[in-house]
């Protein structure tokens, strides 16, 4: 690859969003591709499907599976930018797929509408009759913290762990953000709060968790806490998506909606804004979700499989 021709391929890069580890990555693995391509005398822009295959095979010898997808996957974004450059038409790798690499779950991905209708759609059923009783109040005040806990899955994305560890000075509300810490597997990052989420916080870090604390009768500085005696929410978010499927069967865990929340942002932002949002360590993470877009997925399969 000419040097004219390397800066091309790394601007491309640029604009989808890809580190500059991960360019210098996919630039050396493109690099050892044109080397076998030189030997076998067959020139890149002419690389056939079964030059691909040639090429998995030359490099099974001496590479694992995992290595191999590598590989090809650096292979694949470069013969992207070959049509991007409008130098070639179709990319040869398309329809290749390393088998023996594990790769992340295919959810039945929810909507933007859908997220957004399962979380306006969460309501609590009022009756005045009820409302001296104590085990009532108790409900509404759980309801009020739920809707919370709901609001920062379906629009922030976080993760139970995330909610479990959330503490009241992460809420920045003049600044309308909150921040989430990092652990050992992610990032720490700090995202905007959407502006219908932010009076329900507001009355709920000034009011309804201090009178949800004094019910259940724990002074701590978590965001949250359960109704039960420990501080872990596991239980809570299994009856909170417990009522979730009843309210849209389609729901079916909290990865569902974070899985549903990221795929959402892949189509709006590039990979490396979303790498952020989610808080992951490695944009490979990010790109992992790719597999979830089904409308991808479906114009893939009208490409190679055109019906009629």
């Amino acid at each position: 690859m000419k040097e004219d021709e390397s800066t091309r391929f790394t601007n491309y890069l640029l604009t989808k969003g890809y580190s500059s580890g991960t360019i210098e990555r996919y630039t050396l693995d493109v690099l050892r591709f044109e080397k076998w391509t030189i030997k076998e005398n067959i020139p890149l822009e002419s690389v056939s499907y079964n030059d691909v295959l040639l090429y998995i095979q030359y490099n099974k010898k001496t590479l694992t599976q995992a290595s191999v997808g590598h590989l090809v996957n650096s292979v694949k974004h470069y013969f992207n930018y070959l049509i991007f450059a409008e130098k070639i038409q179709d990319n040869p790798t398309d329809q290749i797929q390393i088998k023996g690499i594990r790769r992340r779950k295919l959810y039945d991905i929810l909507s933007k509408q859908e997220l957004e209708n399962l979380f306006h759609n969460y309501q609590l059923k009022e009756d005045k009759t009820k409302e001296n009783f104590n085990w009532y109040q108790l409900s509404r005040l759980t309801y009020k913290r739920n809707k919370i806990m709901l609001g920062l899955l379906v629009f922030q994305g976080l993760t139970a762990t995330e909610l479990n560890r959330l503490k009241v000075v992460d809420v920045k509300l003049r600044e309308g953000k909150i921040f989430i810490a990092g652990t050992r597997r992610s990032n720490e990052r700090e995202m905007n709060l959407e502006s219908h989420q932010m009076l329900d916080m507001m009355e709920y870090i000034l009011k309804t968790r201090a009178e949800f604390q004094n019910y259940i009768q724990k002074q701590n500085d978590f965001l949250f806490n359960s109704n039960g005696a420990g501080n872990n929410l596991n239980n809570t978010l299994t009856k909170l998506m417990q009522k979730l499927k009843a309210q849209d069967s389609k729901t079916s865990s909290i990865k569902q909606i974070r899985t549903s929340v990221i795929t959402t942002w892949l189509k709006q932002y590039n990979l490396r804004q979303v790498q952020h949002m989610a808080g992951h360590r490695y944009v490979s993470s990010t790109e992992s979700y790719q597999i979830n877009d089904v409308e991808g997925l479906l114009e893939d399969i009208e490409k190679f499989h055109p019906i009629g």
